[in-house]
């Protein structure tokens, strides 16, 4: 079984450090004893043996006076010590805090030095919206859901969507979204598309109505309204430098460069468009005999201009929807007098349409090299990513250098999966044959796998 020891050793240890513990004390205050009865007994080694009783008797107790004042002395020394580290410590704290204001100081001073920009996170958002008007926090702060967390959100509040550069100019999303609310909308629809165009895209919605023109009337009747010019009392000419669309009938006729020139001429070359193949230009009726009778039902048109992609398209029975901008002209306005269906988006802005749902998507002139490659590249797998599979995708003169096209471009479009239909490339030549510009029209489609 053992011996005690070796059952508790634990207890045996305790044991062995208090016997230790006692003896070492028994042995101190042995210690303290002898050495006091030699203070009080013993004499200063410079008396001697033959001086009286009771002068040994005066210098033991001087001895001893002095004694306690040398401890009085060094316990008022000691307190003196606490009372300065009791100050000093007093100071440290002090100090502590005037660093921490100026800190505080120099980082406010830094951020009021800074501008918008840089105190802004990543997408432009400030750190703080105590200068938002409240307007422009109802229109892009996140609400609470009325019925609390949603499952199908993950969350229990919705942000209004807005563009994230919009937050990056500050000052024009503040004068977009000044107005009386219920009352008529400010006349600013060059200012808010100059805004889109830099970014901020979705605008954010607002609490105003548009101006109604005066003197409207019903639009002409479906199908004569495709090739019919509305009335001018229509829209709100008031953005625009025409007064009238026979101003801009007329403005082919005139010298400067105009986006579109010539697009509200619906008795013109927009008359002639897709109707004939050659070259770079491809008929309509050409490109939709490539897929079975029918199965090309709906679309879209990226940069339609005034819309009569679109008309020709609807006279097939498809439907197509064109993507414009108001570029000093009323194009959205002018494609829905038409009977078709206009969307005010740029190039920029992710296409509104669900994965694999479109029959094709055709654009002319807009997709060029205008746009950064990152960006095009982006489009394009948009445009990719829109189409159902067997969609086609109609590239209409595509416009740039002569290097680019086999050095960016073609293995571009390479990279993006498309399966190539036709192909043609063309020199550009209204600009003089010495310049090295070039053209490719191509028609695309998805792969079925």
């Amino acid at each position: 079984m053992g011996s005690e020891a070796d059952r508790y050793p634990r207890r045996q240890f305790f044991h062995n450090n208090n016997l230790f513990f006692t003896l070492k004390m028994l042995f101190l205050l042995i210690f303290t004893n002898l050495v006091t009865i030699f203070i009080f007994s013993s004499l200063p080694f410079s008396l001697s043996s033959s001086d009286p009783p009771h002068t040994h008797l005066f210098l033991h107790q001087e001895t001893i006076s002095h004694l306690l004042q040398e401890l009085n002395s060094t316990k008022s020394k000691l307190f003196d010590s606490y009372s300065l580290i009791a100050d000093l410590h007093h100071k440290i704290n002090s100090t502590n805090f005037l660093v921490r204001d100026l800190v505080i100081d120099i980082i406010r001073e830094r951020k009021l030095s800074l501008p918008v920009d840089e105190e802004a996170d990543f997408f432009g958002i400030p750190p703080t919206t105590a200068s938002l008007s409240d307007e422009l926090k109802l229109a892009i702060l996140p609400h609470k859901l009325p019925l609390g967390y949603s499952p199908r959100m993950a969350s229990d509040e919705i942000y209004p969507p807005i563009g994230a550069a919009c937050l990056r100019f500050q000052k024009e999303l503040a004068q977009y979204m000044t107005y009386d609310i219920g009352g008529e909308c400010p006349m600013d629809d060059v200012f808010a598309q100059k805004l889109l165009l830099k970014g901020c895209e979705p605008l954010p919605r607002r609490r105003c109505h548009p101006k109604s023109p005066i003197g409207y009337v019903e639009p002409t009747p479906f199908p004569d309204s495709l090739w019919a010019t509305p009335p001018d009392t229509s829209i709100i000419w008031d953005p625009y430098t025409c007064k009238s669309y026979q101003c801009l009938i007329d403005r082919k006729n005139f010298p400067g460069t105009v986006d579109c020139k010539d697009c509200f001429d619906l008795q013109g070359r927009e008359k002639r468009r897709w109707l004939y193949d050659r070259g770079l230009d491809y008929g309509l009726d050409q490109v939709l005999q490539t897929k079975p009778a029918g199965t090309i039902r709906i679309g879209l048109d990226i940069g339609g201009g005034s819309g009569t992609f679109a008309a020709r398209m609807r006279e097939r029975n498809i439907t197509i929807i064109t993507s414009s901008m108001n570029l000093d002209g009323p194009f959205n306005s002018f494609i829905a007098s038409r009977g078709l269906i206009p969307i005010h988006i740029s190039v920029s802005q992710r296409l509104p349409f669900f994965e694999s749902t479109l029959d094709i998507v055709h654009s002319m002139h807009i997709l060029s090299n205008w746009i950064p490659d990152a960006m095009l590249e982006f489009a394009l797998y948009d445009i990719y990513r829109v189409l159902r599979p067997g969609g086609l995708f109609w590239l209409d003169h595509f416009f740039c250098q002569g290097p680019q096209l086999n050095q960016t471009y073609a293995p571009m479009f390479d990279r993006i999966g498309f399966t190539k239909l036709r192909w043609n490339v063309g020199k550009k030549v209204d600009r003089g044959v010495d310049k090295n510009e070039w053209y490719l029209s191509a028609l695309l489609e998805k792969p079925m796998t």
